[in-house]
């Protein structure tokens, strides 16, 4: 097993607490943001039936643009987390408060991003929050593709999966990387629609063990696989980099 995929726990200091579980902020914020949300980025939702209403599950999506981590708790009939940096969480003033009631609304869990240790306590978040049954979302690409291509997926995303026996529900992505469609004459349009597509649970047939090498890297392709099915972007043979954004 590797230094990424070992089950060393989070440090408290990595991930402060605070936004594991719902509270009313959360109920009351999702109530005003998911039909404001839905409106401004004219987000359209096909498959919401592959999504279960209960138990672990873990979303693997393709990553287009840094909204899409707001599209997505959006379009999920449930309450899915995922990592946004800590910073987020720590600025002060009246600007401050609100982006931290804004990334707590949405489920966002703040994680302080350091050499060698972002990777690591990603998987350490992820794990506990489906181990107690919530839902937690992925880019198994590891960060936004800049040029629109589906990368090679890490296989984080499957040691998740493996570890956890989360229910993963691939999911798909088009035009969150889009501004506004252009008129005949070359003005901005009306705003790009989005579509976020939800697949049905991916199969890990024969595939169980999350210390196996070849079992991650074999699901890791199967969800990128369902992936590609939803979005049919082009795809590329490597790794895409990781940025600092």
């Amino acid at each position: 097993m590797t230094r990424l995929e070992s089950k060393r726990p989070a440090k408290l200091s990595e991930v402060p607490p605070g936004s594991s579980k719902p509270g009313l902020v959360y109920f009351a914020g999702r109530a005003v943001l998911t039909p404001l949300g839905r409106f401004a980025y004219r987000i359209r939702v096909v498959g919401k039936h592959n999504v279960p209403t209960r138990g672990a599950v873990l979303f693997a999506s393709n990553h287009l643009a840094a909204r899409d981590s707001i599209i997505i708790p959006l379009a999920v009939p449930r309450r899915v987390q995922f990592l946004a940096k800590s910073h987020y969480f720590e600025r002060a003033r009246v600007f401050g408060r609100i982006q931290r009631w804004f990334f707590n609304t949405i489920g966002a869990v703040p994680v302080k991003r350091g050499a060698g240790g972002a990777a690591q306590t990603s998987l350490n978040v992820g794990r506990d929050i489906l181990r107690s049954g919530g839902t937690f979302a992925i880019y198994p690409e590891g960060t936004r593709s800049r040029d629109g291509r589906l990368y090679r997926g890490r296989t984080g995303v499957a040691w998740l999966a493996l570890e956890t026996g989360a229910t993963v529900i691939p999911v798909g992505l088009i035009g969150s990387d889009r501004g506004r469609l252009l008129r005949p004459d070359g003005t901005p349009g009306k705003k790009s629609p989005i579509t976020v597509s939800f697949g049905p649970p991916v199969d890990f047939s024969g595939l169980s063990s999350s210390a196996s090498g070849k079992d991650r890297r074999e699901a890791t392709d199967r969800i990128m696989a369902a992936i590609h099915t939803l979005t049919g972007q082009e795809r590329a043979e490597g790794y895409n980099e990781i940025s600092a954004t």
